[in-house]
């Protein structure tokens, strides 16, 4: 379903663009926003929901929705107004950063509430896991979604939910993987992202067993030791080491 932004002046929207507590001149200084963006509609979508509004996705900061700019998609991020945080631009720091390096879906702008993105047209990795039948194509994926955390060990930047994060890496349509939202990463910390992604794709949980299941059981202790070597020296050597004993 298709809304254009003077459509979506109608009070009836504000729980999407004001969520969870709609407030009217809240409401109209958001639409101000979404203009000065340049945003001419927003597509309801997905699988989540707000207030029977179909949505790609919902967090403690933020839903997210398909908005369109001029002819192009776009992710959209709305500030939820009890968000534990003022404004977007710390995230969309963080987002640039990423992208500086190759990783993230790009960003295309940003306003206090709201962060817009490059679309990413495909499906979450358990689920891309589930219905992919080639070994050597899972293990393309694994291998480039470590890469990328390689890049973001490198450049200091921690993801920060890269342990579980079943909504956190999408497949898209060329089976190019994506990871995604980047409201809890920090550049103040010490970025363990490999070793983070590991303990997901490869050593405990059930995204952990799907992997097994598609390339093979890993020698655990191997890849736990050679976690453990990294941690200490993130070199590329060591890197190598990871991949390696994940069999990538």
């Amino acid at each position: 379903m298709k809304i254009s932004v003077e459509e979506l002046e109608k009070e009836d929207y504000a729980a999407l663009i004001c969520y969870p507590k709609p407030q009217k001149a809240e409401f109209k200084k958001r639409l101000k926003e979404l203009r000065r963006l340049g945003v001419k509609a927003l597509e309801l979508r997905g699988e989540k929901e707000v207030f029977n509004m179909p949505v790609l996705g919902k967090g403690c900061v933020g839903i997210v929705t398909v908005a369109h700019i001029n002819s192009k998609k776009a992710a959209l991020k709305i500030r939820r107004v009890d968000a534990d945080r003022v404004e977007m631009l710390r995230e969309a720091k963080m987002l640039k950063k990423a992208n500086s390096i190759g990783v993230g879906p790009k960003l295309l702008a940003v306003s206090k509430n709201f962060i817009l993105m490059q679309f990413i047209d495909g499906k979450l990795l358990p689920e891309w896991l589930n219905d992919c039948k080639e070994k050597a194509l899972v293990k393309r994926i694994l291998r480039d979604v470590l890469e990328q955390c390689w890049r973001l060990d490198k450049a200091g930047l921690d993801h920060g939910e890269l342990s579980h994060a079943p909504k956190h890496i999408i497949i898209d349509g060329k089976n190019e993987p994506f990871i995604v939202d980047f409201e809890t990463a920090s550049l103040n910390r010490k970025p363990s992202n490999v070793t983070s992604i590991c303990q997901f794709l490869l050593i405990s949980g059930a995204t952990a067993e799907k992997v097994s299941k598609k390339i093979g059981r890993r020698n655990r202790n191997a890849v736990i030791e050679a976690l453990r070597r990294y941690k200490r020296d993130g070199s590329r050597e060591n890197f190598e080491r990871v991949l390696e004993a994940c069999g990538l």
